[in-house]
Parts: C-alpha cells; sequence; structure tokens
C-alpha cells in the first residue's frame, strides 16, 4: 500500500488482489483471508478491507458464501491468468505503451520549467502578474453570482466565443487600433498560439511555402512546419523583416502565407517601418498570400503612439490579425483572438470545435464587462506607465554596468530589451554563471531557425521586475559577465 498516491487504499488492496488472480497466483476457488484477518495483517481497519472486498464481488473476482467466506470466482472476468508486463510502473501503471507510438511524430520539446523561486528571472517578456486585475475579474464573477441567467453560461455556448465579448472586442479594436470589424470578423481562442495553429492547419498543406522571420518566434515556425509546409527564412534589420528577401522567395516559391510581428518583433524588439508595411500589403495583392499579423503587445508602445497595424488599412482582405489578454492582463488569463473576414473565420471555427468545443464562457463573460466598464482601458494606462519606469530604469542600469561589453537599442515599447554581446562573449556561458549566482536568464538558443549560429544574443524581459529586483539582477548579470570576461 502507497499512502503518498491518491488512490484509495481500498482500491489499492483490491487491485493487487485482482493483479495476483491475473498472474494466476490466486487460482479460481481459492479462499481469501477473512476481513479481520487482511486487517490485522495489513494493520488497517477491517471496513477498509470489506470495502475492497466489495469492490472485487462487484466486478465479479470474487464469490461470497455466507457463513463459508470469499473464495476467487469460477467464472473469472478474464480471459486467462497471465504474467503482468514488465513495463509496469509505481502501483502497476504501465510506463510505455502497449500498442505503438512515433516518438518523434510531434519533434518539438516542451518548453515549461519549473521556475526556480530562489532565481530571479529575465524571461523573454511578460507582463508583471502582480499587476493583473485579478479583483475585478474577482468582481465579475461574483456579479454573476447573482444574475438568474448565469446559468446559461455553464452550458454550451458559441464555437466563435462569447458574443457580448466579441461585441466588446470589436468595439475596442476600433478605437485603439482603427479595425473596422464586427463580431463576425472575429474568433476568440485560448491564446494567440491557438489561432496559428488553426491558421496554418487551414492555410497550408505538404510542401507549402510559410515565410517567417529570423531570428523570429520558434514557436511559431514549429506550427508551420507540423501543418506540412517548408518555412523559408527572411533576415530581420532595424527596420523589420527585409521585403527584398521576401519577394525574392514569392518569385521562386508558392508561398501561402508571411508570418510577421511589426510591433516589438520578437525578439529582436524592432518594429516595422511604415514604408515596408505599404509594401508588404502590396506583395501580398500582388502573389496573394496571407499575411499573420502577430500584434501581441500593441498596446504597450511608450515613446510614442504606435504605428496602426497592417489590418488597419487591409482593403483586400489579405490580413489575419491575432492577439490576446495573456500579455494585456497575465500569461494565464488564456482569451485570444484572430480577426479575419468571416469565410476564414468559419473554418476557423469548425477547426477550433474539433479541438476544444468552445472557450470559458464564464471566463469570456467577465472579460467582456471589463472591456465595456473601461476597466481594460484604466488598466492598460496604468501599466503602461509602471512598464515605461521599468525600461528606463533597466536600460540606464545596463548602460552604467555593462558598458562595453554588451550593446543594445532602447525598445520603443514591449516587454523586453534586445541585447547584443561584445567582444566573443557567449550567451550560453553568460546565462550558466548567472544561474549559479541567483539569476535565470536566455542562454540564446531559442531565437534562431538553424542551429549552431553564434550565441550573441539575448532578449532580456524587465516588465516582471520592480526596480529593486532589476536592480538586484542586473547587478548578478554584470558580476557573471565581468567574472568570466574581465
Amino acid at each position: 500500500m502507497d499512502k503518498s498516491v491518491q488512490t484509495p487504499i481500498y482500491l489499492q488492496i483490491a487491485n493487487s488482489i485482482i493483479n495476483h488472480i491475473r498472474q494466476g497466483k490466486l487460482k479460481p476457488g481459492s479462499a481469501l483471508p477473512g476481513s479481520r484477518i487482511l486487517a490485522q495483517n495489513l494493520a488497517i481497519h477491517r471496513q477498509t478491507v470489506v470495502a475492497a472486498y466489495d469492490e472485487l464481488y462487484a466486478q465479479n473476482w470474487v464469490e461470497i458464501y455466507p457463513r463459508r467466506g470469499i473464495f476467487v470466482a469460477q467464472n473469472l472476468p478474464d480471459i486467462a491468468p497471465r504474467p503482468l508486463l514488465t513495463a509496469s510502473g509505481k502501483g502497476g501503471s504501465a510506463s510505455k505503451t502497449y500498442f505503438d507510438v512515433d516518438d518523434h511524430k510531434i519533434p518539438y520539446p516542451l518548453q515549461f520549467k519549473p521556475a526556480n523561486n530562489t532565481n530571479l528571472i529575465f524571461n523573454e517578456g511578460f507582463p508583471d502578474t502582480r499587476l493583473a486585475p485579478v479583483e475585478l475579474i474577482v468582481r465579475e464573477y461574483r456579479r454573476f453570482a447573482n444574475y438568474h441567467f448565469t446559468s446559461k453560461y455553464l452550458m454550451y455556448g458559441p464555437e466563435h466565443g462569447s458574443e457580448n465579448l466579441r461585441t466588446e472586442l470589436a468595439h475596442f479594436l476600433g478605437e485603439t487600433r482603427c479595425l473596422q470589424v464586427n463580431p463576425n470578423h472575429i474568433l476568440i481562442t485560448k491564446g494567440a498560439q491557438m489561432a496559428l495553429y488553426l491558421i496554418a492547419q487551414i492555410l497550408l498543406s505538404k510542401g507549402d511555402t510559410a515565410i517567417a522571420a529570423d531570428p523570429g518566434y520558434l514557436e511559431a515556425n514549429n506550427v508551420f512546419e507540423q501543418a506540412g509546409a517548408q518555412v523559408a527564412l527572411a533576415p530581420v534589420d532595424e527596420c523589420g523583416i527585409d521585403l527584398d528577401a521576401v519577394e525574392a522567395i514569392c518569385k521562386k516559391k508558392r508561398v501561402k502565407l508571411v508570418y510577421v510581428i511589426p510591433h516589438h518583433h520578437r525578439p529582436t524588439t524592432v518594429t516595422l517601418s511604415a514604408e515596408r508595411r505599404m509594401r508588404l500589403l502590396e506583395l501580398a495583392r500582388q502573389y496573394r498570400f496571407a499575411i499573420i499579423e502577430d500584434d501581441y503587445d500593441y498596446d504597450f508602445h511608450y515613446s510614442s503612439g504606435p504605428i496602426l497595424p497592417l489590418a488597419s488599412a487591409d482593403y483586400y482582405g489579405s490580413i489575419i490579425y491575432i492577439g490576446s489578454f495573456c500579455k494585456t492582463i497575465a500569461p494565464g488569463i488564456r482569451i485570444g483572438f484572430m480577426v479575419a473576414p468571416p469565410n476564414m473565420i468559419m473554418q476557423a471555427t469548425r477547426l477550433r470545435r474539433l479541438i476544444d468545443r468552445q472557450g470559458e464562457l464564464l471566463l469570456e463573460e467577465a472579460m467582456a464587462n471589463l472591456l465595456k466598464n473601461g476597466d481594460v482601458s484604466r488598466h492598460l494606462k496604468k501599466t503602461n506607465k509602471i512598464y515605461h519606469e521599468r525600461r528606463d530604469i533597466f536600460c540606464s542600469l545596463l548602460q552604467e554596468q555593462l558598458d562595453g561589453y554588451i550593446s543594445f537599442k532602447v525598445p520603443d515599447g514591449g516587454f523586453a530589451v534586445w541585447i547584443n554581446y561584445l567582444n566573443g562573449i557567449k550567451a550560453d556561458e553568460v546565462a550558466q554563471k548567472a544561474a549559479a549566482n541567483g539569476l535565470t536568464m536566455s542562454d540564446g538558443k531559442s531565437y534562431y531557425q538553424e542551429k549552431g549560429r553564434p550565441l550573441h544574443y539575448a532578449r532580456l524581459g524587465f516588465a516582471s521586475m520592480n526596480p529593486k529586483e532589476l536592480e538586484t539582477a542586473v547587478d548578478i548579470l554584470a558580476a557573471s559577465v565581468k567574472k568570466l570576461y574581465q
């Protein structure tokens, strides 16, 4: 018996007896010990043994005869006794499938790693979850508890997502991004990653070409490859993705889509220039490819007003615009959205239904109210000010303590700074040293599609740390670099 597992003791006893019967150690007709004797031998309460025997009787493994005892059934549920596989793990559960599974079918590794609570973390650029308006979300849930119609939100709802949320989101996108859309142009997803997957499965087939930036967001590239496409790479400079390279690829291959992050490109943080935006729209019209515009942190801009999304000037229906509240509020709030012409939304909705019947209606309704009441706008105004201050503090600290060791450009917005290590400093060596000193950070290996690229870059997220934490983190980073290379 193992009290550390969730399986109740009486079921552990019953399953153990069943395994003995299956292996032939207990033959049909064999007498089992009385409940008092077995309870005494196992040092447990008799009623636990009684419950185990009742379970065996309910499954037809034993026969009970009053005043005679309990016996292994003559007609067993199993075909014949047989030894258990040696692959069984703790508690008899299998450690590997008996049927064939291609262990390389999905080759992309999992990204989540439990955080070391003793370390500060330069993440890839996430909001500070301590600032999330949790109390406002809880307020909306409490409000729903008092509505007589709340029960309908606990039933199945629209596969597109909450009609209220799509309506309020269309209004919000119109006010903040000049997107002239209505609810029929919107599909609610669980984050932008689900939207990427749906788009890839609908638009891409084996042998198709998808263009992405290099360095770029490799999780998007993995989605395109999983759909069967070949990913063609275009370099990124200070003005965004190189459109000469994009056009050169279009002249050689049948391109189905181009994936861009126009604001605060991940990982380099650059913004796609207005000139290139117009040219990209023209290339999409000329070569009839789709543009996936991933605007994951449009709402966080510090130096000036952000350039309007490509989708605001899309007159031909070439843009699929995706975003989420995972960056607006917190990564754990899994509400994303896809904005596209209704025929694309319908296909994506049909596919989404096969994966996940619908989203969480109560959460979506709560988010709709937060948008309608202006709570989201107020939260954005507050956090923009905080993150702006943190960016300035962080960049000043980097300049003061690491001048000559790194170079970087102060980002116009977003949550991270893209640094270039100078004089042969390697990101993986710095990350290893920093981790030993209490700071977790990027080792530079997750930015380029091709392996073996020089590890001279790192993306350092500043938004999730307060000023004191930023000061400590930069102290550790500077000490680690200087210890290795001074």
